[in-house]
């Protein structure tokens, strides 16, 4: 040990040691470096390839109705800027491709599969501009406040949508449509991009937390019971119990007719 004792008292003792130090990051960056190049690699020929087949299918399906650069034409708008987030919404949802144009697009069965929708997403944002879609954590009801969201939901959905998100009618054609079959996902993306009569609830107007916090309430409330029996679509206590003042109280006047209309028989002296 006395060997190292007096190398450490050599003048270029101490830059021998920075020297090394230096050498053995080096080499462990080395080792690391290529695997990180790798997986960067392999997402950006992930992303590209993703982006390519996505034109394909924007080719085939949507360029007739929004042009071919997706620049827009008179029957469809221009999908430069919109983001990923919108055409995920639109096309999961099957609100896209549309086959009729009209005041409302309603919601069907997806054309795409959920590769093909992410696809096409790629390619529009590509293009440019517009929200990405939200990771998993983002749109998470678990880790919401339903509470909170209870509130928040009244402030700004419930006037369209219901305060049950059963949805309901607005003027020129349009309506809300109900939110049972709207996936987390969904939910989310529909306030992130506003899509048709619907405002935009951007991060500045409504926090991702927020966000969440409604989509708990949501799907929370979706799933409570009726323990009045039938919920008559959650349209309200005035609708509901005008129907049932109206269809109780139109059973009673046909059993009063009824009971009055029959004829007593007239007894036969024997």
């Amino acid at each position: 040990m006395k060997w190292i004792t007096a190398w450490r008292r050599r003048p270029w003792a101490g830059y021998a040691v920075v020297l090394a130090a230096l050498a053995i990051i080096g080499v462990a960056y080395a080792g690391v470096s290529p695997r990180t190049d790798r997986a960067q690699a392999a997402a950006a020929a992930a992303s590209d390839q993703d982006v390519a087949k996505g034109k394909q299918l924007f080719n085939q399906a949507c360029s007739s109705c929004h042009g071919a650069n997706a620049e827009g034409t008179k029957n469809a708008p221009s999908l430069l800027g919109v983001g990923a987030a919108s055409v995920d919404f639109q096309v999961s949802t099957g609100r896209m491709p549309a086959m009729n144009l009209g005041a409302q697009i309603p919601r069907k069965k997806p054309v795409f599969n959920e590769e093909q929708t992410r696809q096409l997403a790629a390619y529009i944002a590509s293009l440019g501009g517009g929200p990405a879609v939200p990771s998993k954590d983002q749109v998470n009801p678990d880790t919401g406040d339903a509470a909170m969201g209870g509130k928040l939901f009244r402030a700004n959905c419930a006037q369209c949508h219901n305060f049950a998100g059963s949805g309901g009618a607005l003027t020129g054609g349009k309506y809300a449509p109900p939110l049972d079959k709207a996936t987390p996902q969904q939910i989310y993306e529909a306030m992130l991009t506003g899509p048709q009569a619907m405002p935009v609830f951007n991060d500045t107007t409504l926090t991702p937390a927020q966000k969440r916090a409604i989509i708990a309430y949501v799907t929370q409330t979706r799933d409570e019971p009726n323990p009045g029996g039938n919920g008559l679509g959650r349209i309200g206590p005035v609708a509901e119990g005008l129907t049932g003042w109206l269809l109780g109280l139109g059973l009673i006047i046909i059993a009063a007719m009824w009971i009055t209309a029959r004829k007593p028989k007239k007894k036969h002296n024997v």
